[in-house]
């Protein structure tokens, strides 16, 4: 279609506002401001959009009409770019409502890429669904990306401040659109949008959409949200946290999202939850996809009270009476923060936000911050590598070349395919031979962004001004004014009795101790490269027997105590009484086959002490002899807690020998050997420790160590 008479024009928002009502299933529906004018500029002026909107001003709309109509006038199918699963699955029924043909190719969906291949073929698809990882796949980039692109009638990249290394959720994938938007036809249009992006993100993207100088039409419109009524509520300890919500969530309106920062604080808090009576499930990223699912459909029927998730649970979920949103912890950013409770209220008149902020959440902030940023001696160390091996290496052999954790090696290298210094092949990743050199400059800003980020997350929380108002700075929108719902503008709308009852309740959670430990079952592939002679599967003979820890380092209750027992900067210390009485509680609950006939301890670098005293008062209480410590041999540098898989077991290696004593005494016992440490991170200290004690005659290794990292 091409602009013409005003005669074509009404036509065209005609034949718009059909699609729309389709869509919505109303008959009486209207476009809303903004919407109209975004279509037109892909339909009829076939230029480049980006759409900035709040959260439930229908961005989706406009890529489903536009997709309608361009096919109408002949064009090939759109491609839609989105981030999350769930949000595909929505929009996929989204379109089908309004005639819209769409499929999605996910991991959720593996054996239906063949027909999907094969109706994209035949042009039976309107829209086709991709993950921004999906780009970066050969066989996807190869087989299906070259044809769909000299097809494609449209380009969408939904949730584009992903593309910004300045978005809150930056994704180094994302940055592949760019590379994208060269290789389309001329004149195609391309349509970005977004809820959460402040003005730095928006020229970003701009730049990004208008590459080669092709214009770029910006849709934005105010962001406050006239049915959220936020607030902030600061509690003195995760008991009280958690009592609150044991308390009071069934007084919260409908049902709703219950947000923690980590996994194990997600699960820990759906238990108790559960527990108290109500009616949730976790969501978190240990949720496998069919859970994940049937826990989204339950929520969207109302079949629960809440889902209890992190942020795995975010763009894109679609529940237009989403009553409430709780964070159990907050977000590091205010951009963050608006994301995650823009999934209230879309359709509802009023909608509660509550944020329920922690003492560990900077650490925490600290922690995802750090994670997310790539170093330069990885990046030359994994570069050289790839130079040294023309053919490529996959990941799992990176790993026992360069020193680098797998889930920040990943990122790693999709940031260094980015900047085209490598690429992704069937035999893993290779280099270009393109210079590449770490943006050092670059990467200080970034991190400086995400302190200031984090340091307006502590200013919202004080509360010096209206909440809604702040979020609206924080994203640069001019419109932002007192909202007159928030705590700040009219006072706490929310209860803040913590009942002894249900303190009571969330004591005996936070008390509550032992977490299964599972036994290595298989070595790092590649080791032969590192001088160590093992692969496959580990023998039967050689592996420990299930474990238990007090807590994992990220659980609430003794989760956080015992991160500040073995911080770093902590000092090594004899075990208190509650720690040791957290000990006992796990072995009398522990469901063992066989009883331990002796205890063992680990060496410990750093609290020696500390594994000492548990070791001997667990030997005392359980009346087992304690055999001391296995011998750790001096031999090179030992892999430190940020290490990969591989290095971890390489520096652990034929590094523990049993003294000859102990060696008598284990060939006597009929039972296995308590095996205490500190903290389990890769398991391999464990694994190698207690593989030298049943080579040496122990019957079986039970590990137990107070933590596990993760």
């Amino acid at each position: 279609m091409t602009k013409g008479s005003g005669a074509a024009a009404d036509d065209l928002h005609g034949e718009a506002l059909a699609v729309l009502r389709r869509l919505t299933g109303r008959t009486t529906a209207e476009f809303r401001e903004g919407q109209y004018d975004a279509i037109a500029a892909l339909v009829t002026d076939r230029r480049r959009a980006l759409v900035v909107q709040r959260t439930g001003w229908g961005k989706s709309a406009v890529y489903f009409v536009a997709t309608a109509l361009l096919r109408a006038g002949g064009s090939g199918p759109t491609l839609l770019v989105s981030p999350l699963l769930a949000l595909m699955r929505d929009q996929v029924a989204a379109a089908a409502r309004a005639g819209v043909r769409a499929a999605e190719i996910s991991t959720s969906n593996v054996t239906e890429w063949e027909a999907v291949a094969d109706s994209l073929r035949r042009d039976e698809i309107d829209v086709l669904l991709v993950s921004p990882e999906r780009l970066t796949n050969p066989r996807f980039a190869a087989e299906q990306l070259p044809d769909l692109v000299r097809r494609c009638g449209l380009l969408v990249v939904d949730e584009a401040h992903c593309v910004s290394d300045w978005g809150h959720d930056f994704r180094p994938d994302y940055r592949r659109i760019r590379e994208l938007l060269s290789q389309l036809p001329e004149g195609a249009p391309v349509l970005a949008t977004t809820a959460t992006a402040n003005a730095r993100v928006v020229r970003d993207v701009e730049e990004q959409l208008g590459a080669g100088g092709v214009p770029v039409t910006t849709v934005r419109g105010p962001l406050a949200r006239t049915s959220l009524r936020l607030g902030v509520l600061t509690l003195a300890t995760d008991e009280q946290r958690l009592a609150w919500l044991v308390a009071h969530l069934g007084e919260l309106p409908g049902s709703g999202i219950v947000y923690a920062l980590t996994v194990s604080a997600a699960e820990d808090t759906a238990r108790l939850l559960s527990d108290a009576g109500y009616a949730v499930r976790p969501y978190t990223g240990r949720t496998d996809d069919a859970d994940r699912r049937s826990a989204e459909e339950a929520l969207r029927a109302n079949d629960v009270k809440a889902l209890v998730a992190t942020s795995a649970l975010g763009m894109g979920f679609d529940k237009p009476d989403l009553g409430f949103v709780v964070h159990l912890g907050a977000p590091s950013s205010p951009v963050s923060y608006y994301q995650q409770v823009g999934r209230a209220g879309r359709a509802i008149e009023t909608a509660d936000v509550l944020l329920l902020p922690g003492a560990e959440d900077r650490d925490l902030w600290h922690w995802f911050a750090s994670a997310a940023m790539p170093r330069e001696q990885d990046a030359n160390a994994v570069l050289a590598a790839l130079r040294d091996a023309p053919a490529g290496l996959s990941t799992q052999v990176l790993e026992t070349v360069v020193d680098v954790r797998r889930s920040r090696l990943e990122l790693l290298l999709k940031v260094l395919a980015v900047d085209g210094a490598v690429v992704r092949v069937k035999s893993g990743w290779t280099t270009t031979g393109e210079a590449w050199h770490y943006d050092a400059e670059r990467y200080e800003r970034v991190g400086a962004t995400r302190a200031a980020e984090q340091q307006a997350m502590a200013a919202y929380e004080r509360g010096e001004e209206c909440r809604m108002a702040f979020l609206q700075r924080a994203l640069d929108d001019p419109t932002a004014a007192a909202c007159g719902r928030c705590d700040v503008c009219s006072g706490a709308w929310y209860p803040t009795d913590v009942p002894r009852v249900a303190r009571d309740r969330a004591a005996q959670q936070l008390q509550r101790v032992g977490v299964v430990l599972e036994p290595r079952g298989q070595w790092p592939t590649g080791l032969t490269r590192l001088g160590i002679e093992a692969r496959g599967r580990i023998p039967a003979e050689e592996q420990l027997m299930p474990g238990r820890a007090v807590a994992r380092l990220t659980d609430l209750g003794w989760g956080q105590r015992l991160r500040a027992l073995l911080a770093e900067d902590s000092a090594d210390a004899p075990a208190g009484q509650p720690l040791l009485q957290a000990c006992v509680a796990v072995l009398a609950d522990w469901d063992w086959e066989q009883r331990p006939a002796a205890v063992v301890g680990v060496p410990s670098r750093r609290r020696p002490r500390l594994v000492d005293a548990v070791a001997t008062r667990l030997a005392t209480l359980g009346r087992l002899p304690y055999l001391g410590c296995v011998a750790f041999l001096d031999g090179g540098p030992v892999g430190g807690s940020g290490g990969n898989s591989a290095f971890r077991l390489a520096g652990v290696w034929n590094r523990f020998a049993v003294p000859a004593e102990m060696a008598a005494m284990l060939a006597g016992l009929s039972g296995p050997v308590l095996l205490v440490d500190d903290i389990a991170d890769s398991r391999w200290t464990l694994t190698v420790a207690g593989r030298t004690l049943l080579a040496a005659g122990a019957p079986g290794v039970l590990p137990f160590t107070l933590a596990l990292a993760a």
